[in-house]
């Protein structure tokens, strides 16, 4: 192509960035809106108008409020996810006893770790614990639904294979089975700490998980000889 000649596609960058904001300004919205009126009672114009935008910008990024669901599940399983990868990072040193190997109790104090990073979840157990109604009512959204939950569960198995293989542990059960456990475990403390205080004004779910969590999770591993 001749210099100075602009392309076609030279837009193609900026239409996708701009997309990309629109989409995330719907997702945000969503978010909003579902904590304050439930997924059910959520419409796509309330959503589409908390954004700022009209009904025709939200069909023309998503098909269903389901499918804007899905991106925000998404995008809310990754920030944890981040966050279990960057704590990896930065405590795991600092767990190095004097000859450079992990002490004893490394697995409890890294899943102290991941617990310390994660957002106090309310409103999102709220969000979710609706749509996994919805999801239990109809067949179509349970499938994806429990793909996404199978994913997330995968990557989580992964953090958790890391975080033993680094305090020289193995679990004595399958990983992704400690993975279901850790979610279940942290989600029930989530809708304890709901049921508690519902305006978050006392106590936090992570203090709560944290009685517990740590020591199931480390009694479910046998030490690897090296």
């Amino acid at each position: 192509m001749r210099e100075g000649v602009e392309s076609p596609n030279d837009e193609a960058p900026v239409e996708s960035a701009r997309r990309q904001r629109t989409r995330e300004r719907l997702v945000d919205a969503a978010y909003e809106v579902f904590a304050e009126l439930g997924v059910h009672a959520a419409s796509v114009e309330q959503i589409s108008e908390r954004a700022g935008f009209t009904r025709g910008a939200f069909y023309s990024n998503f098909e269903s409020k389901e499918e804007l669901f899905f991106a925000l599940e998404s995008r809310e399983n990754q920030l944890r996810l981040d966050r279990l990868e960057a704590g990896l990072q930065t405590v795991s040193p600092s767990l190095l006893d004097a000859a450079g190997r992990y002490t004893e109790g490394s697995l409890e104090a890294l899943i102290r770790a991941f617990l310390e990073l994660q957002p106090d979840d309310r409103r999102w157990c709220l969000v979710q614990s609706e749509f996994r109604m919805l999801a239990m009512r109809d067949s179509g959204v349970a499938a994806r639904y429990l793909q996404h939950q199978e994913s997330a569960g995968r990557q989580l198995a992964a953090w958790l294979d890391q975080a033993a293989g680094l305090a020289h542990v193995r679990f004595t059960i399958p990983t992704p089975d400690i993975a279901n456990i850790v979610v279940a475990l942290y989600e029930s403390a989530i809708q304890t700490a709901v049921l508690m205080d519902p305006d978050g004004d006392e106590g936090s779910p992570r203090e709560l998980a944290m009685r517990t969590l740590p020591a199931i999770v480390r009694a479910l591993t046998e030490a690897v000889d090296d």
